[in-house]
């Protein structure tokens, strides 16, 4: 592998992630491509070119991220840049639905308990276990980053305002999730402060893409801008914040 910057992208064999990777190979990395099933990363990362490289990584799957560090430590010795992009809106089991038809069938009274478990297992706890094993690699890069892909659903402050369409689509299982994930956003940067190393939260917006459907409004390429804006921030760049390509969100 080139002697080059190292990142890995999870869940990057399809949509944003696997632009993401993209964008990160143009801007001179060696790119991990993390995916589930590694035939799909090998085709991922042929399609990004000779700086893709395919890594099997399920962020469920405890087995799998212990052998994906090791094969990055034993061959790499480093990762610069981290981006949790992998997650689910929902499991097979619901269907192909729009988000509002989820929406409602998710309602906290009536959810299945399966269903929140499982979507938090993906989007909560695999980025929490993907980060814990990925640390020491970071740390002994000049300057980790590590960018968490969340979602404007996941505000709080959005979901309580006034308007109507965030209060409709907020509920127990994807966007509580993301709620979560910026919590440990927050408290993961909060513990790294005073370290080279900065974690930030990307919405990317309603993008075009299998997780929900293709219902999506923006491009992948629109979608992918803010988590490669923030995996390539310089040393007076912020730590612990959460943002989409307009600006700021609110948590």
């Amino acid at each position: 592998m080139p002697d080059k910057p190292v990142a890995l992208v999870t869940g990057a064999n399809q949509g944003i992630g696997l632009q993401i990777a993209k964008d990160l190979a143009t801007r001179g990395f060696a790119v991990l491509v993390g995916s589930r099933n590694f035939e799909k990363g090998e085709a991922a990362a042929k399609e990004i070119g000779a700086d893709g490289h395919a890594l099997q990584l399920d962020v469920t799957d405890q087995a799998s991220i212990a052998a994906a560090a090791e094969r990055i430590r034993s061959e790499l010795g480093r990762l610069d840049v981290l981006v949790n992009n992998a997650a689910i809106a929902r499991t097979g089991q619901m269907g192909e639905k729009s988000v509002e038809e989820y929406a409602q069938l998710t309602r906290p009274s009536r959810v299945s308990l399966d269903e929140v478990r499982a979507v938090f297992e993906t989007n909560v706890f695999g980025v929490l276990a993907v980060t814990q094993a990925m640390l020491p690699l970071l740390r002994a890069a000049p300057a980790g980053r590590i960018v968490n892909v969340s979602s404007g659903s996941g505000s709080l402050t959005l979901a309580s305002g006034a308007d109507p369409s965030r209060r409709r689509i907020f509920g127990p299982t994807y966007s509580a999730s993301k709620t979560a994930l910026n919590a440990m956003t927050l408290a993961l940067a909060i513990e790294l402060e005073g370290t080279a190393i900065k974690v930030n939260a990307a919405a990317p917006g309603f993008t075009k893409t299998n997780l929900n459907n293709y219902m999506g409004t923006q491009t992948v390429e629109e979608g992918a801008r803010e988590a490669v804006r923030l995996a390539l921030l310089g040393p007076d760049g912020p730590t612990g914040t959460f943002s989409s390509a307009a600006g700021p969100t609110p948590w």
